[in-house]
């Protein structure tokens, strides 16, 4: 079905208010939940209307992480090669945590999380929702270490471990911002994703040297 260039712009800014609405109640941390009736309301869109464009609390969910996570991870960063090769992939990993920014931001994401994939009543086609989520994230750190490997600073090497460990590295920490502090965090953080970072290479990659001089 073809729409008029009007009516086609009506229907991705109404799209665009409803998903910026769910982004906005992430962001915050806030005590409401992104649930169709909040996210409605702050959006100024009746329910139907949403339902229209996501017909379920997860596809809304789906959409607003999707965002998240896109804003959050600027590629271009990953090919300043005026950068330390190490140095650019820890700066796009910490990108990955932006749905978690603060305690209780994280807390109301994995919160949210919980309840839409993982809680007993949730259903097996939500779980298996959570994966549109993941798969992104695997798919931009995939990317990097492409970037990487190509550009002959990473060492070629097991792509699917190294993206394995990198993954969980990042869920550890995301999951951890949801606690009371223990350690400085933005230290403890940043020395964990260069371990991890460290692993992934290996050993000294081609051009760390040159590029931190």
């Amino acid at each position: 079905m073809v729409f008029p260039k009007q009516e086609r712009r009506r229907i991705i800014s109404t799209r665009e208010k409803i998903v910026d609405a769910a982004v906005g109640i992430l962001r915050e941390g806030a005590s409401e939940s992104p649930s169709v009736r909040n996210v409605a309301a702050r959006a100024g869109v009746g329910a139907s209307t949403l339902r229209h464009y996501f017909p379920t609390q997860r596809a809304l969910f789906d959409a607003a992480l999707t965002r998240l996570y896109a804003e959050a991870m600027p590629d271009e960063r990953i090919r300043d090669t005026t950068v330390p090769p190490r140095e650019r992939l820890v700066e796009c990993l910490i990108g990955l945590l932006e749905p978690f920014s603060t305690e209780t931001q994280a807390r109301r994401t994995w919160q949210v999380l919980y309840e839409t994939f993982l809680a007993p009543e949730a259903s097996d086609a939500a779980r298996q929702g959570y994966l549109v989520i993941a798969r992104q994230a695997a798919h931009r750190i995939e990317s990097w270490l492409a970037i990487l490997e190509a550009e002959g600073a990473l060492p070629p090497g097991d792509m699917r471990t190294r993206l394995h460990l990198l993954m969980v590295v990042i869920d550890g920490l995301s999951l951890d911002r949801a606690f009371p502090e223990l350690l400085p965090r933005a230290e403890v953080e940043a020395s964990t994703l260069r371990l991890a970072v460290d692993a992934v290479f290996g050993h000294a990659a081609p051009g760390d040297e040159a590029a931190a001089g």
